[in-house]
């Protein structure tokens, strides 16, 4: 998390660097950076799982920031100061939501194209399981997919879960697929049955139905 407070981030630094990707065959259009779908609902959760923040857009752009650090490398032999700058990638986000923008660091965020439909009720109850397990020793994320086991009408289930590790939202599909965008950062597409789920800073699982007990 230490990137989040990193100071002296420049506008043009980032403009240098993302010319210099651009010419080395980086960047593929100028569409980079957005989510691919028709519209999106965006759901902010914090670390423990509670939801922070919604919003929905029918664009939306998911861009990261370059910083750049000094370093003081010594003195030379001949008396010299020897220094440097490096740029790297700072764990803030710019999210843009049809024009509006969003800096976030740190909160996992969940990208959900309209016509997908979370299953109901999981995550409050997740949460609710949670406390019932920290506060009496019973209850897991594995007896609560039992619980909802009937609910799911199709193959596959696809669990998102928060960094540390509480379910905050369910999805039922019968072709679930995956894969990484390079222009996107920290972030996972998913496809359910034909519709785009981007997950940001969050782990998830895809189990088969048949597999619960």
């Amino acid at each position: 998390m230490r990137n989040c407070l990193k100071k002296g981030f420049r506008p043009a630094a980032v403009l240098v660097v993302a010319v210099l990707m651009c010419s080395l065959g980086g960047c593929s259009d100028s569409e980079s950076g957005w989510l691919k779908g028709r519209a999106f609902t965006m759901n902010a959760y914090s670390n423990t799982g509670e939801l922070t923040l919604t919003s929905h857009a029918e664009k939306i752009g998911l861009d990261g920031n370059v910083t750049t650090d000094s370093r003081y490398y010594g003195i030379g032999t001949n008396g010299s100061v020897s220094s440097g700058s490096t740029d790297s990638l700072s764990s803030v986000i710019t999210v843009t939501l049809d024009g509006r923008e969003l800096d976030s660091c740190g909160d996992t965020l969940i990208f959900t194209e309209d016509g997908l439909e979370p299953v109901k009720d999981f995550a409050a109850d997740a949460l609710k399981s949670q406390d019932t397990e920290k506060t009496t020793g019973t209850g897991s994320t594995s007896q609560l997919l039992n619980r909802y086991k009937d609910s799911f009408a199709k193959k596959h289930v696809v669990v998102i879960k928060s960094q540390m590790g509480t379910p905050i939202e369910v999805f039922n599909g019968d072709s679930i697929k995956w894969d990484i965008d390079d222009n996107l950062p920290k972030t996972t597409r998913l496809m359910v049955d034909g519709k785009t789920l981007y997950i940001h800073r969050a782990n998830f699982q895809i189990l088969d139905k048949d597999s619960l007990q």
